[in-house]
């Protein structure tokens, strides 16, 4: 997705020419437009440029991460954004996730972020984290914190950051931003697995011993984006240049052409509540797989972005698709674009 993220070239410019805080703030609402009847016609407004990251937590808040607009939140009635002004840690978040205490993290370009429901309280390299750039967070079972970085990966307890060492591995010069250390996912499986998307394949850890999947074991694809472990246990990957494939834990399936799947810039994988998965590829839309076929969603069901880089179903069934231009959801066979003003229903 190489012109959305050089988009954001100047984004990222700006921030490590900035720094990043650490201190605790309380957010104040920015735009609350979300619901209600309008008496006259209003001009559509996209949500942001950007929408990367969709996640609901467990009050049944939305949260939107953007590629240079912070964070938006949804609660049902209003559109709360929060920024760097607002003591959100930065402007790009490249992951949501919640604890069982239910504060919500973010990764950002700078640092993580921890928000109680009140206050946001930052968190970078002079508190620990190996890399202030982080593009993959996750809670495993055990209440560990993993984040993946430009520069690698760290594990934070709730007190302390500690580095967990990966291979370093080719960068990659056609991405907007790549490294030899870029972790661009983290998954834990149902063994307790932890997994780790990188330009060098993928990496197991399974408390012990470090494991690589790559080309030469049969993935379609060295340069990761996202590792989904499906509800039958088999691990599905989305490459950059090489589409998606699956692992039945013995020999990889790459789907391409002949399944009725085309184009090769794979960023997310997603399964909802039916088992349906669902993965956006770059200038072709997005599929799902229905465990026997492949269906292709684009401009004709009413999406009108080529860049979608996430998609997430909520408490109530709906499926929502983040990517250049914003923000769309799935009701139904239609797909329609929301923005400021809505439709939110």
């Amino acid at each position: 997705m190489n012109t959305p993220l050089l988009r954001s070239g100047f984004f990222l410019a700006f921030m490590i020419a900035t720094g990043a805080t650490n201190a605790s703030w309380t957010p104040q609402a920015t735009t609350s437009h979300a619901s209600g009847v309008q008496s006259a016609p209003i001009v559509h407004q996209p949500l942001s440029e950007f929408v990367r990251r969709i996640f609901q937590d467990n009050r049944g808040h939305l949260w939107f991460g953007t590629n240079g607009d912070g964070v938006i939140r949804y609660d049902g009635e209003t559109l709360d954004y929060f920024s760097i002004k607002e003591g959100f840690g930065g402007l790009a978040v490249r992951g949501i996730v919640q604890d069982k205490d239910g504060n919500v993290w973010f990764g950002t370009e700078r640092g993580i972020t921890r928000f109680d429901g009140k206050s946001f309280v930052n968190f970078n390299e002079k508190d620990g984290l190996i890399n202030n750039d982080v593009w993959s967070i996750v809670i495993d079972s055990k209440g560990i914190i993993w984040i993946g970085t430009l520069q690698g990966v760290s594990r934070f307890d709730g007190t302390e950051f500690t580095a967990f060492p990966l291979p370093e591995s080719e960068p990659d010069p056609t991405r907007g931003v790549t490294s030899a250390r870029i972790v661009h996912c983290i998954m834990e499986d149902r063994k307790g697995r932890m997994w780790f998307a990188t330009n060098g394949g993928a990496y197991s850890f399974d408390g012990t011993t470090l494991n690589n999947l790559s080309e030469k074991d049969g993935l379609c694809n060295d340069d990761v984006n996202c590792i989904l472990e499906a509800k039958d246990g088999s691990l599905w990957f989305a490459t950059h240049h090489n589409g998606v494939c699956r692992f039945d834990g013995t020999s990889f399936t790459h789907f391409a052409t002949t399944h009725g799947v085309e184009g090769t810039e794979a960023w997310d994988l997603y399964q909802d509540r039916s088992g349906n998965i669902w993965f956006p590829i770059e200038n072709s839309g997005v599929y799902r797989y229905d465990g026997k076929s492949f269906t292709r969603f684009n401009k004709e069901q009413g999406l009108t972005s080529n860049a979608v880089q996430c998609t997430f179903e909520d408490k109530e069934g709906r499926l929502w698709l983040g990517g250049y231009m914003g923000l769309f959801r799935r009701d139904g066979k239609s797909i329609v674009s929301v923005g400021k003003h809505g439709p939110w229903r």
